[in-house]
């Protein structure tokens, strides 16, 4: 029998879609201002969650960078994983998948208190792209899921307030800046996991932050919180861990039932919804999943994780298809229990300059009726809550773990990216508990490196796709003092562009072309630039020579340069087509590797191509050939839109994807 806290190692092994490469693009483009609130629907809400939600909303992805080279061929691969266990839980955990709880199993009773998904397949959900469902995900940096879904965070033991161990997980999230810690531990005979969470601001300005945690259940169950209301986005009701309201509107709905529908059964949904229950002040904040019998999950917090919520995917053919392309086939469905620093996930919370944020949360088995009158049913869970791990138990193992929080991490288990080193060399930075070793500073960073240290950015050894660039303030200015060589104004103009001087970003980009070895990279900067004032005639040209030009450039069939041959090829098609210039997106076409022609997304752009060339014969036959668009975005209705196009016929079961009803 296990006294205390255990971590070990563990292999575990899934069918398993491999990552790929990242997008070597910068991704200039704005994000879609779907998730902005018309001004006219806050004078109804409360002061605090109206001012939240129009607080710095994320508008660019950059510094980091799309992760879209994943595909849907699944075979046996080994995921490391750390598992910390006592004599009643056992949590698995992905350190190299943002740190993902994959499993927490009631070892009494052999039951699994989450949706455990029985492959890794990505899909394009998070921020950047590549996410996978199940298990608690940690959601750091702003509306969305984490652009950390899958990417490797620091683990490392650390001593636990009862003497036990601690697994402690951190990073350096990228888009605001923020260095962040998860600390995992099981006291002696409890039955519920601690979790200790921590964002810090080193900086000295506020800075807007986020963070949700999303717990995947089975859809099988009844939704509890302490909530009579809730906010609903409308009027697509929402779309998984980035609420999507087609009319910029929120509205309040009663809690469980709307509508003639129970909504705190997730099946009896017809569409995908975000509930974001209104839990009083005052009232204890928890969310519960139970089964027919009564047995599930419950999750708590101390106050500042103050908001609760409710995603699903309804019981519509678009979100059964969903359920399908994220998991295999005839195994059960999930829907998500999240918890949060704010009332909804639309907002973001000021914190303060060298100031930090920490609360407490603690998941476990629950036992109460799930059947019954609302009232009844949530105060019966409120009390068998109160009984198993009261209130105050919460108030206090926050209380002893913050002291913990500081303690320097022991046996390291898993190594995380080098950003947050370079961050604290250029800051000299303290920060007790996450350090950010010089030992895990790796090429990615080499660059800035040496511009932190010479001040200028050195030009690359070899020919290859350019890296990413920094653009934080202290990283722009550096680059304005460097000397002015074309690789530097590259990044200028990309760290220029970022802060929104779009005109100045153009100059530093233009002045680089001629001498610049590489011209593909700085056209492609020019030809978005010209698709977002307008000029797509010019953008269309501009995307061309950048193709022309990287094919003469490419070097080898390897994956770097097949990953950039394949982003701006994807963009060329993309920008000829809509600029009706079907003869040049052929030649485009014609120039791609036949691997990435195959690859669903461009089995897609065929379709249009052919269809812009008036063969809508061939162009159906594509799309009856049962391609699988991997990288397939969220609420995206592109393929029903080309269907339509082609067909006034029922658009199939596998390309139904549709997240809302057929009529407005």
């Amino acid at each position: 029998m296990v006294d205390v806290t255990r971590i070990r190692r563990e292999v575990l092994t899934l069918p398993a879609a491999q990552l790929g490469p990242d997008n070597p693009l910068p991704p200039l483009r704005p994000l879609d201002e779907i998730h902005r609130v018309d001004d006219r629907e806050r004078d109804d809400m409360p002061r605090d969650m109206a001012r939240q939600l129009g607080y710095e909303p994320l508008h660019s992805l950059l510094p980091v960078r799309i992760r879209d080279g994943y595909g849907r061929t699944r075979e046996p691969r080994a995921l490391d994983a750390l598992v910390i266990e006592n004599d009643r839980l056992r949590a698995t955990v992905l350190p190299g998948l943002g740190g993902r709880i994959a499993s927490l199993v009631h070892l009494p009773t052999g039951r699994e208190l989450l949706y455990r998904n029985p492959v890794f397949q990505p899909a394009a959900f998070a921020l950047n792209g590549a996410w996978f469902s199940g298990g608690i995900e940690w959601n750091i940096g702003a509306t969305g899921h984490t652009t950390l879904s899958c990417a490797p965070l620091h683990a490392a033991r650390v001593p636990a307030p009862d003497g036990g161990e601690m697994l402690r997980l951190w990073e350096w999230e990228r888009l605001r800046d923020l260095p962040f810690q998860v600390d995992l531990w099981l006291p002696e005979g409890s039955d519920f996991l601690l979790v200790g969470v921590r964002i810090r601001n080193p900086h000295e300005r506020p800075v807007p932050t986020y963070w949700w945690s999303n717990i995947a259940v089975p859809e099988e169950r009844r939704i509890l919180a302490p909530a009579e209301q809730a906010w609903l986005p409308h009027c697509l009701e929402g779309v998984g861990g980035a609420p999507i309201g087609y009319e910029r509107r929120l509205r309040r709905v009663p809690v469980p039932s709307y509508d003639g529908i129970d909504r705190s059964r997730p099946l009896d949904s017809p569409y995908a919804a975000d509930y974001f229950y209104e839990v009083p002040d005052g009232r204890r904040r928890w969310i519960a999943a139970l089964d027919a019998d009564g047995h599930g999950l419950v999750q708590t917090s101390t106050d500042a994780l103050c908001g609760r919520k409710l995603f699903v995917w309804g019981s519509g053919p678009g979100g059964r298809r969903w359920q399908q392309w994220l998991t295999e086939p005839g195994t059960g469905g999930y829907c998500e229990i999240q918890a949060g620093l704010a009332r909804t996930q639309l907002e973001h919370v000021r914190l303060e300059p060298e100031s930090e944020v920490s609360w407490l949360e603690a998941y476990g088995p629950l036992d109460t009726p799930a059947e019954g009158e609302w009232p009844a049913v949530v105060r019966s869970a409120e009390e068998r809550l109160a009984a198993v791990l009261p209130r105050a138990r919460v108030e206090e193992a926050h209380a002893v773990w913050k002291p913990y929080a500081d303690t320097e991490p022991g046996e390291s288990l898993a190594t995380g990216s080098g950003w947050g080193a370079l961050e604290v060399l250029r800051a000299d930075w303290k920060l007790p508990g996450t350090p950010f070793a010089e030992s895990t500073l790796g090429e990615a960073q080499a660059p800035w490196r040496e511009l932190l240290r010479t001040g200028s950015l050195p030009e690359p050894r070899r020919v290859r796709p350019p890296g990413e660039t920094l653009v934080a303030p202290h990283w722009r200015d550096m680059l304005e003092t460097a000397p002015a060589t074309p690789h530097t104004e590259y990044h200028l103009g990309v760290a220029q562009w970022h802060a929104g001087d779009r005109a100045q970003a153009v100059r530093s980009w233009e002045r680089a072309l001629p001498l610049a070895p590489s011209l593909w990279p700085l056209l492609r900067c020019l030809a978005v630039a010209d698709q977002e004032s307008g000029h797509h005639e010019r953008a269309a040209e501009r995307y061309a020579e950048a193709f022309d030009d990287l094919c003469h450039e490419r070097r080898d069939d390897g994956e770097a340069w097949t990953a950039a041959v394949a982003a701006l090829g994807r963009e060329a098609l993309e920008a000829l087509l809509r600029a009706r210039r079907a003869a040049d997106a052929r030649a485009v076409w014609d120039r791609l590797l036949p691997a990435v022609r195959r690859r669903g997304r461009f089995r897609l752009l065929e379709a249009e191509l052919l269809l812009a060339e008036g063969r809508r014969a061939d162009a159906r036959a594509v799309l009856d050939t049962g391609f699988e668009v991997a990288d397939l975005r969220e609420g995206a209705e592109v393929i029903g839109r080309l269907w339509a196009r082609l067909t006034d016929e029922p658009l199939p079961a596998r390309l139904d994807f549709r997240m809302r009803p057929d009529t407005p």
